[in-house]
């Protein structure tokens, strides 16, 4: 298989991998705590930038299209309106800061990896609590106090949890991909 195909099948599995993370959402308020920020992130660190975000833009096509591939099994353009609309536009920028930070690491020292890998990570949520806290004072006509203690308090130990699972996954995995795919892309 030629690098090309190769790299269409990697984005559309991880846009499929992005999609399956909807079967669990735990409500927490306004927005849920799910698994696909985490798995965008991930398409970011083991894709690059632009396959990476191109994933997550299929994800984002897919749930505007009206498939029910958001949290909870909502789709439809409607959402992007609702409280989570940030947090799914932030999915998109995350996978791109991800891969574009992530490109620092060597592949092959992974000693050398963690920090970038750490850094890269948490900056990636980062770039979805910035649009998705922000979107949410839009929506709900929330205090930015009120929005960052409804829209990131909650969700910050479980997202050290993802985290701290996200790094050795990528560490592992990601010079393993880089042999089928360039993570440069």
């Amino acid at each position: 298989m030629n690098t090309a195909t190769l790299k269409s099948v990697f984005t559309a599995l991880f846009a499929a991998l992005i999609c399956a993370g909807s079967v669990i959402a735990i409500p927490a308020g306004p927005v849920p705590i799910v698994l696909q920020n985490a798995f965008a992130v991930l398409a970011g660190l083991l894709l690059g930038p632009i396959q990476g975000a191109g994933a997550v833009g299929l994800f984002l096509i897919a749930g505007a299209l009206g498939l029910p591939v958001f949290s909870g099994g909502k789709g439809g353009f409607a959402v992007f309106a609702g409280p989570t609309g940030g947090y799914l536009a932030g999915y998109f920028f995350a996978a791109l800061v991800a891969g574009l930070a992530v490109r620092r690491a060597p592949a092959d020292d992974v000693k050398a990896s963690v920090p970038i890998v750490i850094s890269a990570t948490v900056a990636a949520f980062a770039a979805i609590y910035i649009p998705g806290v922000l979107g949410l004072k839009r929506v709900l006509g929330l205090s930015l106090a009120d929005a960052i203690a409804k829209g990131f308090i909650p969700f910050l130990i479980g997202d050290a949890i993802k985290i701290a699972a996200l790094v050795p996954v990528t560490l592992k995995l990601r010079p393993i991909v880089a042999r089928y795919i360039s993570a440069d892309a």
